[in-house]
């Protein structure tokens, strides 16, 4: 996997507005694992694409009311098929931490990537998601070597008490064995 000016050559890209540039001279040193699935529980419905995008249809569905409005977004997105696809530049600012703090140093968007697995926090993610995530974070800690072990986290870790994500599913365990071999 290639990364070159911000974007992985091999997925595929939808640029949104949901994004701005980062404080002058910060660049990536935290990986922020989320998870998210439109509507809640259901998977490939391919809406949130469109939710990241600020075009998601409050029509489409009932919880779609709650939300089309929000401007958020991740850099990528890893499907259940393992398929990725990236929404912002890593090196601009996604809007997907929200209020946060890593280390005692707030504001994580600033200097975090934010990755978004299809699920929630109570299934099993996939094994082609596991091996999509692998390859992105090795890819990752190549283009950005402040990345490492210690500073990949769970949306959770940074957004105690208010984020669960990517919840008691994900399994760290094999996710860090992996990027290890």
């Amino acid at each position: 996997m290639k990364i070159s000016d911000g974007w992985i050559q091999q997925v595929s890209h939808y640029k949104t507005a949901h994004c701005d540039q980062r404080p002058d001279g910060i660049k990536p040193t935290l990986l922020v694992i989320h998870n998210i699935s439109l509507p809640p529980g259901e998977f490939g419905q391919g809406y949130v694409a469109p939710f990241f995008m600020g075009q998601l249809n409050p029509e489409q569905h009932e919880f779609f009311r709650e939300i089309y409005q929000m401007r958020v977004s991740a850099h990528c997105f890893i499907e259940r098929t393992g398929r990725i696809c990236q929404f912002v530049s890593f090196d601009e600012r996604a809007w997907h931490a929200g209020v946060s703090v890593f280390q005692g140093q707030p504001r994580c968007n600033d200097f975090s990537i934010g990755v978004e697995m299809e699920g929630t926090d109570h299934l099993p993610y996939t094994a082609a998601q596991y091996d999509a995530l692998v390859q992105l974070t090795k890819a990752l800690m190549v283009q950005y070597p402040e990345i490492n072990l210690a500073r990949i986290v769970g949306h959770n870790d940074i957004a105690f008490g208010r984020k669960t994500d990517p919840g008691e599913a994900f399994d760290w365990g094999y996710y860090r064995q992996a990027l290890e071999k």
